[in-house]
């Protein structure tokens, strides 16, 4: 077997392996000119061998043909072929569905009370939260016309572990990658792949973190390049200000079942459809529990806001109608018409006044606001 070669920046990488630092790289990656694989030392390259090996056997994503070539897809989107999952170090704690895929806490505390959580358990929570917003920045740096939604997942994927978190989403009830990349007329849960995204694209990247027994959930839509239509601009603007504005009404004593008033009642007044399909949910100790948290209108969802509760709101906003299908892989959802999505979410905690953001950006402001602000800047 050919030798590791040593890779001769001194990067912070770590290993595929184990999770240590490391400086060493794949030298079948290098040849394929795939993304790096690295290593701390030949017995760790040689203990994975087996199940590394197989990522070079992935078709270029220029010749990749459709792996659903019989399913009627509802936009110009199709499922292109995936890498195998990506291993997190052992060292690293894992929720319980980490190795069999069922979320055993989760069904079993589904239709119980919400979770008041103590001040122990608020503090996790917050550094969890903080920890999904700095795995979410690292995704949103690799956005890029002709990066494939499988390069973000490595990204976030080592983003999670050089912060000794283990990406919810893996292996949750099968799911094959460590965040979802929703791209145009995807909803949500997209499954990363060899898809390169292209210049004026819509993504949206879905980050959860497990860290100290406590998950983080957020979510941004992201531009690709500079092409990106106006009428694609104002669809993300206004999806980001329905989650604001349901933002501004969680306060104790407040109805959940009242969110999606809020957020139906703007997005109907700029011509927009709410996906029903999917909600915001609780989220603490376990990824998806009470309370559920509809977006749309007219709900029956019961619950009563009280301090100490933590939860995400996560609107769909579709261009034409709300509606979803779902693609043979049982995840991802699109847009029924076709036409382009957009999604925004953050973690909250309710407070004695109000909510705290646990998700927030430093800035207070999301990615494309930035992305908005360069392009008038390069104008």
């Amino acid at each position: 077997m050919t030798e590791v070669e040593s890779n001769v920046a001194t990067l912070n990488n770590s290993c595929n392996n184990c999770g240590k630092d490391a400086v060493l790289k794949c030298p079948k990656c290098v040849q394929l000119k795939m993304p790096n694989a690295y290593y701390c030392s030949q017995d760790c390259f040689k203990s994975t061998w087996n199940v590394h090996k197989a990522v070079h056997n992935v078709p270029d994503s220029k010749t990749t043909s459709n792996v659903f070539p019989f399913f009627s897809y509802s936009g110009k989107l199709f499922a292109h072929a995936q890498t195998p999952m990506r291993q997190v170090p052992a060292l690293i704690p894992r929720p319980d569905y980490a190795n069999d895929g069922i979320p055993h806490e989760e069904r079993r505390v589904k239709k119980g009370d919400i979770l008041v959580l103590n001040d122990e358990e608020i503090e996790g929570m917050r550094v969890a939260g903080r920890l999904g917003r700095e795995v979410l920045n690292e995704a949103a740096k690799a956005i890029a016309p002709g990066v494939t939604t499988d390069e973000v997942d490595r990204v976030v994927h080592e983003a999670c572990i050089d912060r000794e978190c283990y990406p919810s989403p893996l292996n949750y009830y099968n799911f094959p990658k460590s965040c979802c990349t929703s791209v145009n007329e995807i909803v949500c849960h997209g499954i990363p792949d060899m898809r390169p995204l292209e210049n004026g694209d819509l993504c949206n990247v879905d980050v959860t973190v497990y860290h100290g027994g406590y998950h983080g959930d957020l979510n941004e839509t992201f531009f690709v390049g500079d092409k990106v239509s106006e009428e694609h601009r104002k669809l993300v603007a206004v999806t980001y200000e329905c989650l604001q504005k349901a933002i501004e009404f969680v306060k104790p004593g407040n109805k959940y079942r009242d969110i999606g008033k809020i957020i139906q009642k703007h997005a109907s007044a700029n011509g927009y459809s709410v996906v029903r399909s999917f909600c915001g949910h609780g989220i603490n100790k376990v990824f998806h529990t009470v309370p559920t948290v509809p977006h749309y209108a007219g709900n029956k969802t019961g619950g009563v806001m009280k301090a100490g509760h933590t939860f995400t709101i996560e609107p769909m906003i579709n261009v034409g109608v709300h509606d979803t299908v779902m693609w043979p892989d049982n995840w991802t959802a699109a847009t029924r018409d076709g036409k382009v999505s957009a999604q925004f979410e953050q973690t909250l905690l309710i407070t004695e006044i109000g909510c705290d953001i646990l998700t927030q950006r430093a800035s207070g402001r999301p990615w494309f606001m930035d992305q908005l602000e360069q392009s008038y800047k390069s104008h």
